[in-house]
């Protein structure tokens, strides 16, 4: 898995590997930003570093880590090994696909690379990948993506009592 991709993306080379825990810093703060963006409930800290730190130790899961040139992570997938509450089969699971806001216009396809890393990843462990999207903010286009990287949808996900991304507005007063 430590076999490095690079695409172009406007003027830059982007490079697609798996994150070590040297990433940490980054990716949570990455994370704390896409929980409070997209979240419908308050993040925690420390569950997020409970996620996040054995997959960059690639214990039970890793994270993929797309970033430019100087190294900057401009976006992440966390992908965990685990088993469907009525299954002994393990599945892999996408927990989180998160693009920096900064470069969520730039060319070079970066949501759909992290989609392909997690295919390549589930193919490499013979074992199914289970990923959607759950969000209230440009979700038609988000399911398009999807539906082109993985085919049709198997069902959907609903909230009741919550809208995702509350968490974004209340912080800055809307």
């Amino acid at each position: 898995m430590s076999k490095r991709r690079n695409w172009v993306g406007g003027d830059e080379a982007l490079s697609l590997r798996v994150g070590t825990p040297d990433d940490v810093d980054e990716v949570m703060q990455l994370a704390l930003s896409g929980s409070e963006e997209n979240g419908f409930v308050d993040p925690s800290p420390v569950r997020l570093l409970a996620e996040i730190w054995p997959a960059l130790n690639r214990d039970r899961g890793l994270l993929g880590v797309l970033h430019n040139p100087t190294g900057k992570i401009q976006g992440v997938v966390l992908l965990k090994i685990g088993k469907m509450w009525y299954s002994e089969q393990e599945v892999l699971e996408e927990k989180a696909i998160f693009i920096h806001p900064e470069y969520r216009g730039a060319r070079g396809g970066r949501a759909k690379r992290l989609c392909e890393f997690s295919k390549q990843v589930a193919d490499g462990l013979s074992i199914p990948l289970i990923i959607g999207v759950l969000s209230n903010t440009r979700t038609e286009g988000k399911i398009r993506l999807y539906e082109r990287q993985f085919g049709k949808p198997s069902g959907a996900f609903f909230l009741y009592g919550a809208t995702t991304g509350v968490l974004r507005e209340n912080e800055h007063g809307r």
